[in-house]
Order: C-alpha cells, then structure tokens, then sequence
C-alpha cells in the first residue's frame, strides 16, 4: 500500500500546478448542452421545440452546442439490425431535428433530400439483407444436412442442426453479410459526411 500511496502523491505532485484551459471547458459544455437538448428532443418530439431551444443558446456556446447536438442525431442513423425496424418514423423526426442545426442557404432542402435518399436505402439494405440470408442459407443446406445425418447416425436419432449454432455456417454467413453491410455502411458514412457539411460540422483531425 506505501508504493501505491507514494505513486499517487508523485502523480498529485506533478498535477497541483496545472490549470484547466478555460476555452476547453466552455466548448465541453456547449458540447454537452448540445446533446442534451437534441437527447430531450429525441425522448418526445411532440412535445419539444429542438429549433427554439437550440436558437436560444448564447451566440459564442452556438458551434459547439451544434456539433454535440449532430453528434447525437447522427448516432441514430444507423443500419436496421432487423426488417422490424420502421426507419421512416425515426427518420422524419432527425431529419426535423437536424434542420435546426443547418448553417447552409437552402441546406434545408438538400437535408430533406438526403433524409429522403435514406429512407429507400435503410429499406433496400433490409431487402437485401433478407436476400442474402436466404442464398447463403440455400448454399449452405446441402453441407448442413450432412452434418445432420452423420449426427443422427452417431447418436441413433434424427439431429436437427440450428445453423446459426454451426461453426462452420457462422463463419460463412459473418462473412458473407459483413461485406455486403460494410458496402452499405460505407454509404451511410458518406451521407453522414453530407449532413454534417450542411450543419457546418467541421471533420475532425
């Protein structure tokens, strides 16, 4: 326990002189401010006015509260885990949300044509998701049936193999639908980028 204390002292020591940086702090918060009004936005659309609120946040804190507020928006857009998904519903309201945030003459119609873009894609992705699944389950039944018979055979009663419990059918379908989802993702990505041109975001190094 003396070495630990003596580490922590030496570290406490070498740290008691140094200050935080205002500015940073004051962006931080901004940040922050930022994504809790875009986060209260998100718990109940109906109810909260995101463009009032996040026009009434003082001139100098604006860059930053913006940039926190695109950062939680833009978290939600996301490839649909499952056909279950709605992603016009979640859509419309960030698409509404992020209008706010826009600091480009007439970005709010090339905000609504991207978010519109988006809605045929997140459910072409789900299409073709769908269609993937069933080819490589298709390819891969011949091989899977073997295993089920050469198990039956073993323990003297009909086997019946869930695929996603096979190995061997895991690896092929991790494979197969993360390259098809890297190729989908790769397009988010870029009409993320689009979005966050238009709000004024700047990339970070």
């Amino acid at each position: 326990m003396a070495a630990i204390k003596s580490a922590l002292e030496i570290a406490l020591e070498r740290t008691k002189d140094l200050k935080a940086d205002p500015k940073a702090l004051a962006a931080n918060s901004a940040r922050q401010e930022g994504k809790r009004l875009a986060g209260e936005y998100l718990a109940d659309p109906t109810a909260v006015d995101f463009g009032a609120k996040f026009a009434a946040v003082a001139k100098d804190a604006k860059e930053n509260a913006r940039a926190g507020a695109f950062e939680v928006f833009a978290s939600r857009i996301q490839l649909p885990m499952s056909a279950v998904v709605n992603p016009d519903a979640d859509l419309q309201i960030l698409s509404a949300g992020m209008k706010a945030l826009n600091t480009v003459p007439f970005g709010e119609k090339k905000m609504q044509a991207i978010f519109d873009q988006l809605g045929g894609f997140l459910k072409q992705y789900l299409d073709d998701a769908k269609q993937v699944e069933d080819a490589i389950r298709k390819q891969y039944a011949p091989r899977l049936k073997q295993k089920e018979q050469e198990m039956s055979a073993r323990m003297g009663r009909p086997v019946r193999i869930d695929p996603m419990s096979d190995p061997d059918f895991a690896a092929f379908y991790k494979q197969n639908v993360g390259q098809m989802r890297t190729q989908y993702q790769d397009a988010l990505d870029k009409a993320k980028a689009d979005l966050a041109a238009l709000c004024g975001i700047k990339k970070e190094a």
